[in-house]
């Protein structure tokens, strides 16, 4: 199944919904260094109810780490800044999707090496910033499990 990646996440409630999300939908999630909380953080735990045991997590301690671990696969840029919708490319099972931090998003030297068709975002009408992190992680991840007939 997919694999969401987390880059510097810095609130716990909204990693502890992506991990119910990643358990009902079987994918992965990548927490890359460093965090802004414990995984041991009260609301991140409250968040996830009990999926925790059933979330598939792996850590890495950088984003050069996680990118050479994952050098085989396609790796999405979710990004207010990216240039192709999200509904655009046509997903496949072990693609990662990778999302920034939630006061500054991805870095834009990542983006900058991302090819145009792997840098998506969401349309948003003009002038608001950004989706919660969540909700933009849902998003992605259900339009990409969908092209996949939900198998």
């Amino acid at each position: 199944m997919f694999h969401v990646a987390l880059y510097e996440p810095e609130i716990p409630p909204n990693t502890g919904n992506i991990i119910r999300l990643c358990a009902n939908t079987g994918s992965t999630l990548h927490l890359i260094h460093p965090l802004g909380f414990t995984l041991e953080d009260r609301q991140l735990r409250r968040a996830g109810l009990d999926y925790h045991d059933l979330a598939k997590l792996r850590q890495h301690e950088t984003l050069r780490q996680f990118r050479d671990a994952h050098r085989s696969r396609r790796i999405f840029a979710c990004s207010t800044r990216g240039v192709t919708d999200y509904t655009s490319p046509r997903y496949r099972p072990d693609d990662v999707l990778l999302f920034g931090p939630e006061s500054r998003g991805l870095p834009q030297a990542l983006l900058a090496e991302t090819v145009p068709e792997h840098s998506i975002r969401i349309p948003m009408r003009p002038g608001n910033r950004s989706l919660n992190l969540s909700n933009a992680v849902a998003i992605v991840l259900y339009e990409a499990w969908r092209q996949l007939g939900f198998a």
